[in-house]
C-alpha cells in the first residue's frame, strides 16, 4: 500500500501533469458542451417568448376591450354624421353624468359621437353601465379605456377624423382628494396632457372643449364670480388640478394652435346624477330614514350653491362646440392664432342648502333627519354664484330651470330608477 507521504506527495510528477491535463481537457469539453446547451436553451426560450408575445399581441388585438375589425366598425358607425354640417365628437367620460347627457343631445340632433370611459369605481359602476346601456339604445358606442392610454387615443383618431373633442373625463369631488390625491393628478393633469398631445398631433386638429370647474375660484370672495376674477387661491386639490388644466390648455393653444374652450360648471344636478353629490345622497338617506349631514359656514351662516340643472349645462356644452372655431395647427405645428375661451356655466341664482333640503322633503313627502354641523376644512367653499354674461353673449346660453323644477324631475327619475313603488308620487 502506498504510504501517506506517497499519497500526499507522489514521486512521479510527469504522470501527474499528464493526468491533470486530461482532467482539464475533460472539464473544458464538459463546460463547452454545457455552454452550448445553455446557448441552445436561451435561444429556445427567446424564440418561445417572442412567439408568445406575438400570440398575446394578436390575442389582445382581437379579444381586448378595444381593437379589432368589429371594434373599428362600431367606432365608425357611432361616429357617422347624420345631418348637414354635423360634428364628429369624441366625448370622454361619456358614461359619466354630464357626458351621458351631452352625448345623447349630440346624437339626437344627428352628430357623430364616440364615447370613452374607464368605468372606475369612484362611485357605483352599475350606474355608469346603466348610462352606457342608455347610450347604446341611441346608437352611441362607448369605448372602455383610459385617457392616459396614448395608444388607444392614437387608434381612435386613426379610425375617425374627429372634428371636436368634448373632454369631460375627470376625477371629480372635492373631499375625496384628501383620501386619494394621486387619482386627481392621474386623471385631471396627466390624462388631460395625454389627450392634448393626441389632439395636437391629429390631422386635422380637432377643436377642444373641456370641463373646468367653478372650484377654481377657490377663496375668491367677490361675487358673482366672473371669468376675469382671480383664480390663484384654490381651496382644494381638485380645484388646483382644474386650475392647472386651464394653464396647460392655454399652453397648447399658444404653442400648437389648438382651439380651446374651458367650461366652469357650477354644481350640476339632475337625473342620472352622481351619487356623491349632496342632493343625491340626501334623497337616498331621506327615503331610507337615515340622517343627513347639513354643513353650515362661519357664524352659523348657511352654505349656498348656484345649482345648475343638467339640461342647461348641456345647452352650454353644445353651444361651446358649435362656436368653438377651428384649430390652426398641422403636423403638431401652429399655423396661426386659434381661439382660447373660458366660460362660466351656472344658473345665477344661489340657493341655500337648507332650502334644497326643504324642496326635497316636499317632493319626497318625507321629513329629513338633519344633523347640522360646522363645515370642516376639507376644501369646500361656503358660497358660489356665477356671472354668465359672457356665455349669454357668445354662446346664447340661457338657463331656464329653477331648483324647484329641476329637483322635481330628479326625484321622479330617482324613484323610477331605484324602484320605489310605495305609493310615492312627485307633485
Amino acid at each position: 500500500m502506498p504510504s501517506l507521504e506517497e499519497e500526499l506527495f507522489p514521486s512521479t510528477p510527469g504522470k501527474v501533469k499528464i493526468e491533470r491535463a486530461r482532467q482539464l481537457h475533460r472539464c473544458f469539453a464538459s463546460m463547452s458542451t454545457m455552454f452550448l446547451w445553455a446557448l441552445f436553451l436561451i435561444a429556445l426560450t427567446a424564440s418561445y417568448l417572442s412567439f408568445q408575445s406575438f400570440v398575446d399581441s394578436g390575442s389582445r388585438y382581437f379579444s381586448a376591450s378595444w381593437g379589432g375589425i368589429n371594434w373599428e366598425k362600431q367606432v365608425r358607425n357611432s361616429a357617422q354624421i347624420h345631418r348637414s354640417g354635423g360634428l364628429s365628437v369624441l366625448v370622454t367620460g361619456a358614461a359619466g353624468f354630464v357626458g351621458t347627457h351631452v352625448s345623447l343631445s349630440l346624437k339626437k340632433r344627428g352628430d357623430g359621437v364616440v364615447g370613452l370611459d374607464n368605468f372606475n369605481n369612484y362611485y357605483d359602476p352599475s350606474l355608469k353601465k346603466a348610462r352606457r346601456d342608455l347610450l347604446k339604445s341611441h346608437n352611441v358606442f362607448i369605448v372602455e379605456g383610459d385617457i392616459n392610454d396614448a395608444r388607444l387615443l392614437a387608434k381612435l383618431f386613426d379610425v375617425v377624423a374627429f372634428t371636436h373633442v368634448m373632454h369631460l373625463a375627470a376625477q371629480a369631488g372635492v373631499r375625496y382628494a384628501m383620501e386619494n390625491p394621486q387619482s386627481y393628478v392621474h386623471s385631471n393633469i396627466a390624462g388631460l396632457v395625454t389627450l392634448l398631445e393626441t389632439s395636437k398631433s391629429a390631422d386635422p386638429q380637432p377643436a377642444f372643449v373641456w370641463a373646468s370647474s367653478s372650484s377654481v375660484y377657490g377663496l375668491n370672495d367677490k361675487t358673482p364670480f366672473s371669468e376675469s376674477d382671480r383664480t390663484d387661491q384654490p381651496a382644494s386639490l381638485y380645484a388646483a388640478t382644474k386650475k392647472a388644466g386651464e394653464e396647460i390648455t392655454h399652453t397648447y393653444n399658444h404653442i400648437y394652435g389648438l382651439s380651446i374652450t374651458g367650461l366652469r360648471f357650477f354644481t350640476v344636478y339632475g337625473p342620472w346624477g352622481r351619487p356623491d353629490m349632496a342632493y343625491f345622497s340626501f334623497t337616498r338617506n331621506i327615503l331610507q330614514g337615515k340622517p343627513i349631514t347639513v354643513y353650515r359656514g362661519k357664524n352659523r351662516v348657511d352654505l349656498a350653491r348656484d345649482f345648475t340643472y343638467i339640461d342647461d349645462i348641456v345647452k352650454g356644452c353644445v353651444g361651446s362646440l358649435d362656436t368653438a372655431g377651428k384649430s390652426t395647427g398641422s403636423d403638431g405645428k401652429k399655423r396661426g392664432p386659434a381661439p382660447y375661451r373660458i366660460f362660466n356655466l351656472g344658473n345665477t341664482s344661489p340657493v341655500t342648502v337648507p332650502t334644497l333640503v326643504s324642496i326635497l322633503e316636499k317632493h319626497l313627502k318625507m321629513k329629513a333627519k338633519k344633523n347640522v354641523v360646522d363645515m370642516p376644512g376639507n376644501g369646500d367653499v361656503p358660497y358660489t354664484h356665477a356671472n354668465i354674461s359672457s356665455a349669454r353673449r357668445e354662446l346664447g346660453y340661457k338657463p331656464t330651470t329653477d331648483l324647484q323644477t329641476g329637483l322635481k324631475k330628479f326625484v321622479r327619475w330617482y324613484l323610477s330608477y331605484y324602484g320605489y313603488n310605495h305609493g310615492k308620487t312627485v307633485n
